[in-house]
């Protein structure tokens, strides 16, 4: 099993925005790491979803539906809704946690699809 965290602006796309929709197609990603991890997505992908700029805070979940990698500038990655996490996990909460000390999401801030080790995810979800 895969685990990621994808960011995103709330103000663009929202957890409650991915809650009334269900499903979506994860576009507007633009870094080459970004997209590469996009591309070699399985479809069953657990992922969080992160809202950034003034909340960073992680607020739910989502499972990737399927990648099409054919567009050779950035994959069509259908996802759908999991759920709200329990405790939102705040960026300063993450940081604060051993277990993120080497995780990109810490150490290259701007990188927007972000891997997750098991114990992560399982972090995120306690």
């Amino acid at each position: 099993m895969s685990y990621f965290l994808f960011k995103t602006e709330p103000d663009v796309y929202s957890f409650e925005d991915f809650e009334r929709d269900k499903e979506t197609i994860w576009d507007n990603v633009n870094n080459t790491t970004a997209v590469k991890h996009l591309r070699e997505m399985p479809a069953g992908t657990k992922w969080i979803f992160y809202h950034t700029g003034d909340e960073r805070r992680a607020v739910g979940t989502g499972t990737v539906v399927s990648v099409d990698p054919t567009d050779p500038k950035v994959p069509v990655v259908k996802v759908k809704v999991g759920k709200r996490l329990k405790t939102p996990k705040t960026l300063a909460d993450i940081k604060a946690e051993p277990l993120f000390v080497k995780s990109p999401l810490v150490v290259i801030g701007r990188l927007s699809v972000v891997p997750l080790t098991v114990e992560q995810w399982e972090w995120f979800l306690g």
